[in-house]
C-alpha cells in the first residue's frame, strides 16, 4: 500500500501543521478541501504559517474523490455538516484520520462512511491562529499519535501512513493503545482548557490557585469516571502533569477562541461529557456547570449582553 495523495479538510491551526509539514514532500499531491466562498478565499490568500506564506492546492470534495489519505481537521461544531463532503471524498480505499479534539469524532464519521476507513488518532500541538496566520513551534510539537482501534499496531495501513511522515518535519507516534491516548488528551483538554477559559488568564492559574486546581481536579475525575463506564481505564491520569514556566503564560485553544470572539469547542468537551454522563448514568455536575458558563461567555462575545 502506497499513499500518493493527501487531503486536508479544515485549514485551521491543526490543518496548518499538516500543510507546513507535507507541502515540500507532496507538492501538488497535497490538497486542501474547500468550496464556495471559503474555497475561493483559501485559493486566493493561502495561509501564513510561522511567517512563511503557503499557496494552497484547493479542491472541492468532488474533485478530491478517491484521495489516498484524508485528514479531517475541521471544528467540532462543523463536523456533522461536513459528513456529506467526507462521503463525497472517500472511496473504498481512502484512509481517514480525524485530528479533532474530543473522543467521538471517529464514531461520528464512521457512522456515515464506515468504520473500515478510520484510523484513530490524537494530536498534541500548542498553536495559535488569527485569520489566515498560524504559529507553532514545530521542533517542540509532539505531533500526531495514531493507530488501529483495538488491533495490532503495525498493520499495512498504519505503516503506509508512517511512510508519509518520513522526510518531513512532522512528528508522529504509532500508539500501543490509541483509545487510552485519546481519552488521556481529552482529560487534559477538559481539566486545563476550560477552567482557564472561564478565568481568562494564563494557564499558571491552574497551579497557583488552590480553588482553580480543585475545579480542574473535579473535572478530570468526572472524565475518568465516564471513561471507566465505557470500559476504558485512564485512572492513572488522576494527577495533572506539572506546568513548565512557559506554559504558565499559555492561553489554550478555548480561551483563544473566546479572546477572538469565536465560538468554542465546548460541545466536544463538556457538552459531550454531559451527554455521555446521562447515557451512562454517571453524574458530571462540574462539567455541566462549566458547559453553561462557557456557552454564556460565547453569548457575551456575540454581544448579547454587553451593557458596559
Amino acid at each position: 500500500m502506497k499513499i500518493n495523495t493527501i487531503a486536508v479538510m479544515g485549514a485551521g491551526a491543526v490543518g496548518g501543521y499538516l500543510i507546513w509539514g507535507y507541502a515540500k514532500k507532496y507538492g501538488e499531491n497535497l490538497w486542501v478541501i474547500g468550496k464556495g466562498e471559503r474555497g475561493d478565499r483559501l485559493k486566493r490568500d493561502g495561509l501564513v504559517i510561522n511567517d512563511c506564506h503557503f499557496s494552497l492546492n484547493v479542491k472541492t470534495p468532488e474533485m478530491a474523490r478517491g484521495v489516498d489519505l484524508l485528514f479531517v481537521t475541521t471544528k467540532y461544531d462543523g463536523l456533522k455538516a461536513s459528513l456529506e463532503d467526507i462521503a463525497a471524498i472517500a472511496d473504498e480505499h481512502t484512509i481517514v484520520i480525524s485530528l479533532l479534539n474530543g473522543v467521538d469524532s471517529e464514531e461520528i464519521i464512521a457512522g456515515r462512511i464506515g468504520e473500515e476507513h478510520l484510523l484513530y488518532s490524537v494530536i498534541k500541538i500548542a498553536s495559535e491562529r488569527k485569520d489566515n496566520r498560524i504559529r507553532f513551534n514545530g521542533e517542540k510539537t509532539m505531533g500526531i499519535i495514531y493507530g488501529e482501534k483495538g488491533a495490532d499496531k503495525h498493520t499495512e495501513r498504519v505503516n503506509a501512513v508512517a511512510s508519509t511522515f518520513e522526510g518531513t518535519s512532522l512528528h508522529y507516534t504509532v500508539s500501543e493503545n490509541i483509545q487510552y491516548d485519546i481519552w488521556a488528551k481529552y482529560i487534559l483538554n477538559i481539566s486545563r482548557n476550560l477552567p482557564q477559559a472561564i478565568l481568562s488568564t494564563g494557564a499558571g492559574a491552574l497551579t497557583d490557585s488552590e480553588y482553580i486546581s480543585l475545579i480542574s481536579r473535579r473535572l478530570r475525575e468526572e472524565v475518568i469516571d465516564v471513561a471507566a463506564a465505557k470500559g476504558i481505564d485512564v485512572s492513572d491520569q488522576r494527577e495533572d502533569p506539572k506546568l513548565n514556566p512557559f506554559e504558565k503564560r499559555a492561553r489554550y485553544s478555548t480561551l483563544q477562541d473566546l479572546d477572538n470572539k469565536r465560538h468554542t469547542e465546548i460541545e466536544m468537551f463538556s457538552g459531550a461529557m454531559v451527554r455521555m454522563g446521562k447515557e451512562l448514568g454517571v453524574p458530571v455536575p462540574y462539567n455541566e456547570y462549566t458547559y453553561l458558563l462557557i456557552k454564556a461567555l460565547e453569548q457575551k462575545g456575540d454581544g448579547m449582553f454587553d451593557y458596559t
